[in-house]
């Protein structure tokens, strides 16, 4: 019923007005004072955490990009519904001294979405010993905003073009998002909010060496799909990783074991060790992140155009110089090695449970 609700809202919202997406109103003066930008990208990870490990590796890559002093984590939306969801980001979170890092949880998406590897209960494994492997920081998720409640939290406190949101999973919170009404967090609404904080979309999401094969994300609820398509301001730049991309990027799991050499209270490795990830698994999330930290550089991305999407849920780009959209293109053999190396430096460094 909420989900209708909500989507019955953004329907509304599609038909009242196209001028909406172009609007971007200013926050009124009870807002507190905007802090400034410093340039270091401040990022919102949007996850479907509990299929792929791609999205583990993508997680634990911020957390040493914040380390380093490259990024700022300001949240972590969970887009898969159910509160196993939201324990494994927050042993992440704890395991990698980020405990107070912000998490979002999905309770009205997309319901029974696929599942490659069902690892949800890592934050049960237990030691030797019987005592719970990895800790964590929320005791009760129940208490927990709604993805698009904390989004709208975690912009209104931005400043004006500054956030890069990388969506890796599920759209259902970020369409619940621009559907939003203004509220005591903010005057604006879901769109107008966008359109006023974030600097660019990095979604790992569409197939452009063909039409006919439809987006895995997309597809587990084209609604939401094309909702998202329909609401998103034109105004905000949209950089789509595709399938393609990460799909020859192949970190093994037997190299992923290898690399966290030193031990096995380790949530990715403990993902590794009990569950069949021989499963095709690629390093598809990780593109979308490594490009909102370290810039276009290390990417040969496609000329501005429009993406649209077909009714099978396949992606189509048709070039525009004033478009908002681009997508990365396939790298060389070589590149994808050292994309797979930059990746793999991450995960052996000895990050020995900082929240254990």
């Amino acid at each position: 019923m909420e989900k209708m609700l909500r989507l019955t809202m953004v329907v509304a919202i599609v038909v009242c007005g196209f001028s909406m997406l172009t609007s971007c109103t200013s926050d009124n003066d009870d807002n507190p004072i905007q802090p400034g930008y410093d340039g270091v990208p401040l990022v919102i990870l949007d996850t479907d955490i509990g299929s792929s490990t791609d999205d583990l590796i993508a997680l634990e890559m911020l957390y040493n990009y914040v380390d380093e002093g490259r990024c700022k984590l300001l949240g972590v939306i969970v887009d898969r519904m159910g509160e196993d969801y939201a324990a494994l980001a927050d042993v992440m979170n704890t395991y990698f001294g980020h405990g107070s890092i912000p998490i979002g949880v999905e309770r009205g998406g997309i319901k029974d979405p696929s599942v490659f590897i069902d690892y949800r209960e890592l934050y049960k494994h237990t030691t030797e010993k019987g005592e719970l492997m990895f800790k964590r920081t929320i005791s009760d998720y129940s208490q927990l905003p709604n993805g698009w409640e904390l989004y709208r939290r975690l912009l209104a406190a931005q400043p004006d073009h500054s956030v890069s949101i990388c969506s890796t999973g599920l759209v259902s919170s970020l369409v619940q998002l621009l559907a939003s009404e203004p509220d005591d967090i903010s005057p604006l609404s879901g769109v107008e909010l966008v359109s006023k904080k974030v600097k660019c979309l990095y979604l790992m999401a569409g197939v452009f060496t063909t039409s006919e094969e439809p987006d895995y994300n997309f597809l587990q609820d084209p609604t939401y799909a094309k909702l998202l398509f329909e609401l998103w301001p034109r105004s905000v730049d949209v950089v789509f990783s595709p399938m393609e991309v990460g799909n020859e990027i192949d970190y093994s799991p037997e190299t992923v074991i290898r690399d966290i050499s030193w031990t096995d209270i380790h949530p990715i490795k403990q993902v590794y060790m009990k569950y069949d990830c021989d499963t095709g698994q690629r390093m598809w999330d990780p593109m979308a992140v490594i490009q909102a930290v370290e810039g276009d550089e290390l990417f040969t991305l496609s000329e501005r155009g429009i993406v649209t999407l077909t009714p099978i849920a396949g992606t189509i780009f048709t070039p525009s110089a004033t478009g908002n959209d681009r997508y990365q293109m396939p790298g060389t053999e070589a590149w994808c090695q050292a994309m797979l190396e930059k990746i793999r430096e991450y995960l052996r460094k000895r990050t020995i449970g900082k929240g254990l």
